[in-house]
């Protein structure tokens, strides 16, 4: 059955930075801070956490729905979301707008540094869930990073519509209090946060990851934590599913949103939570070693699915 993908299309702009962030930078002057880095190598890639997240999932044999906004300059992105089969019935074109842009610089450790013009993302809470009469074929979705409104419409809508939904707050988890989270929180099935958001998810809300995981509607919180893999919290306890060796760390843009795919794909299946983590940590292993958010493929028989 479909899963409903609520997040950001973005064109991404890649650059690596042959060097170390941490050697251009002196602590003691981060008041002052003006920097710059030569970057050799820069592409321009398909990206935005829904593109990426269906991408994945339509290559494991989902069914993507992408609840997402365009914008003037989207045509292209549009063309090709099309031509990999996706359904982009619930896509809002938003003409007034430049469809969201990502400025990444990778450096030689894989630390990024990252400037975002959200565009269309502001404006992506007009794009509307659909209720269950409208289509009631939706099986699971994920809030993933997008405008701020348009997060906490898409979470209360599919919470009303009754589709099952991972919380995924990503890099838009600062601009939303603890109240607020905690609302979101009430709404999800299930939570996906890298260590670095849980520990400020934790602090936003006053709850600890042990405590968020025995909240009678969340069925369990998936913690990456890179070339380690995750931890899974469910009613209480813990568990740690071990990482996957990469066969080459190119490029970590897309990873997580390649983790959350295996998510998706495994919970509207049925699976238990660890296997489902498990999944994720092999696409993430796949895609580090591809440039940009939707280069990798992968053949399905060889993940044993």
């Amino acid at each position: 059955m479909p899963a409903l993908i609520c997040g950001s299309l973005a064109f991404d702009t890649i650059t690596n930075f042959p060097g170390r962030f941490a050697q251009q930078i002196l602590p003691e002057q981060v008041h002052i801070l003006n920097v710059s880095f030569v970057v050799p190598t820069l592409r321009r890639e398909w990206g935005g956490c829904a593109g990426n997240i269906a991408y994945t999932h339509k290559l494991l044999g989902g069914e993507p729905v992408i609840l997402a906004a365009l914008g003037s300059d989207g045509d292209e992105y549009l063309a090709r979301l099309k031509s990999l089969g996706m359904d982009t019935s619930s896509l809002l074109v938003a003409a007034d707008e430049h469809t969201a842009q990502c400025m990444i610089i990778t450096d030689q450790g894989n630390n990024q540094i990252t400037a975002f013009h959200p565009g269309a993302m502001s404006v992506a809470h007009r794009a509307r869930v659909p209720t269950r009469q409208e289509r009631g074929d939706l099986a699971i979705g994920i809030i993933a990073p997008d405008g701020r409104e348009a997060m906490a419409a898409h979470a209360q809508q599919m919470h009303e519509a009754g589709i099952p939904f991972i919380f995924d707050p990503g890099q838009q988890l600062p601009q939303f209090d603890g109240a607020e989270h905690r609302e979101m929180l009430g709404m999800a099935r299930w939570v996906a946060v890298n260590d670095y958001e849980g520990h400020m998810l934790c602090e936003r809300t006053g709850e600890s990851l042990e405590s968020i995981s025995r909240r009678d509607n969340i069925d369990g919180i998936v913690v990456t934590l890179a070339e380690q893999g995750c931890d899974v919290w469910q009613r209480g306890s813990v568990t740690r599913v071990p990482g996957v060796r990469a066969e080459a760390v190119v490029d970590p843009t897309g990873c997580g949103d390649a983790v959350r795919a295996g998510l998706l794909y495994g919970l509207e299946r049925g699976w238990p939570l660890a296997r489902a983590a498990a999944l994720g940590n092999r696409l993430g292993a796949i895609k580090i070693a591809q440039r940009g958010g939707q280069n990798h493929r992968f053949e399905r028989s060889a993940l044993n699915l």
